[in-house]
C-alpha cells in the first residue's frame, strides 16, 4: 500500500539510491507546497560542493564518523538558512553515508521538477554556441515534435570532436546530425563496392 501511494504521488518513477532519494525529497516538497525553494537550494549546496575542492572531498569521505558529518551539515544548513525540509534531507543524507551521491540526487529531483511543471529537458551538441534565432528555431522544431502540454527546456554542450552540424537528444531520441557522422557514413558508402553490371 505504501509503495503504491509512494509511486502515485511522483511524476515519473526513478530507481536506484539517486532516485529513492530524491523522489522521497519531491513528495516532502511538494506535501509542503515549497517545490522551487526545495530545488533552489539542493542546487546552491551542490554548486557550493563543485566550487570547494575540501567540501567535495568531505562530502566524498566515507571514513569521517556519522557524528562529525551530521554536525558539519547542521552547521552548513543553520549558515545557509536553508528550510526544515531541505536540513532534514542533508542530515538524512549525512547520517545514511549518502552525500557523495548528492549530484546525482540533485539530477534526478530536477527530473522530477521538470515533468512535474511538463517541461522536456532538451541538449543539443554543437561545435560552438547556437546563435539565439537559430536557438529559437530550434526549441520551436522540438516544441512540435514533442506537441502542446509540454515544454521544451534546451540544455546547449559543446563539443569540438563533432566537427560541425548538431547533435540533439530528448528522452531516448538522438538525431545525430553532425560533420563527424556524416563523415563516417560517407566513408562507409565509398567503401562498398561498386556493381557495374546494373
Amino acid at each position: 500500500m505504501i509503495s503504491i501511494l509512494f509511486i502515485s504521488e511522483v511524476p515519473m518513477t526513478l530507481f536506484g539510491v539517486s532516485g529513492n532519494y530524491a523522489s522521497a525529497l519531491y513528495i516532502s516538497a511538494i506535501k509542503a507546497n515549497a517545490l522551487d525553494k526545495v530545488e533552489a537550494e539542493l542546487l546552491d549546496l551542490v554548486e557550493a560542493s563543485k566550487r570547494s575542492a575540501q567540501f567535495s572531498a568531505f562530502m566524498k569521505d566515507l571514513s569521517v564518523g556519522a557524528e562529525t558529518r551530521v554536525n558539519a551539515i547542521k552547521e552548513i544548513c543553520a549558515e545557509a538558512k536553508f528550510s526544515a525540509i531541505v536540513k532534514n534531507f542533508f542530515v538524512l543524507l549525512a547520517e545514511n553515508g549518502r552525500l557523495r551521491h548528492l549530484d546525482s540526487i540533485a539530477k534526478r529531483f530536477t527530473e522530477l521538477t521538470m515533468a512535474h511543471r511538463g517541461e522536456v529537458k532538451a541538449t543539443v551538441t554543437t561545435v560552438i554556441p547556437l546563435p539565439p534565432e537559430e536557438e529559437k528555431d530550434l526549441k520551436e522544431t522540438l516544441q512540435d515534435v514533442i506537441g502542446q502540454g509540454k515544454k521544451v527546456h534546451l540544455e546547449q554542450k559543446f563539443d569540438p570532436s563533432i566537427l560541425g552540424g548538431l547533435v540533439v537528444q530528448f528522452g531516448q531520441k538522438v538525431f545525430d546530425m553532425s560533420i563527424k557522422t556524416r563523415a563516417k557514413q560517407m566513408e562507409r558508402f565509398l567503401r562498398e563496392p561498386i556493381n557495374f553490371d546494373i
